[in-house]
């Protein structure tokens, strides 16, 4: 059997699961929100897709993981190591990037002015998913 493309389909694969639980936790706060109140609903839509990213992320890394396993640059263990390793910070990242949306969305629904504030949450936890990112660039 061949395993070359475990590493790639890990990194994707979490990566998608993350996403979409984030951003289901985030659309289910959302849209009970929405039907208590009259406006942001733009708003409260676009910070439950905040936890989408991760997704890009890891298809992004799958194609590159692939091409250099495919090329030889990359052992199929090495890629598995960066999978299994930048799967899981993708996944945790995005579930935890829908309960910050989910309890932002909450927030500036008593308080529309605090919704800049609550997004600027979102893009700290965005940025270890960069940093995952950016340390398996470093490392394929």
């Amino acid at each position: 059997m061949d395993y070359s493309m475990v590493g790639p389909a890990l990194v994707l694969g979490l990566g998608c699961a993350g996403s979409a639980i984030g951003c289901g936790i985030g659309g289910m706060a959302s849209h009970a929100v929405m039907s208590r109140v009259e406006e942001n609903h733009g708003q409260f839509i676009g910070m439950s897709a905040v936890a989408s990213s991760q997704a890009i992320y890891g298809f992004v890394l799958m194609l590159l993981m692939k091409a250099k396993i495919v090329s030889g640059e990359l052992s199929p263990l090495s890629g598995i190591g960066i999978g299994v390793s930048v799967g899981v910070a993708f996944l945790f990242s995005s579930i935890y990037q829908g309960l910050c949306a989910a309890s932002g969305i909450q927030a500036s629904a008593k308080q529309p002015a605090i919704i800049g504030k609550c997004f600027a949450a979102l893009g700290i936890i965005e940025s270890f998913s960069l940093f995952a990112f950016v340390f398996a660039l470093l490392l394929i």
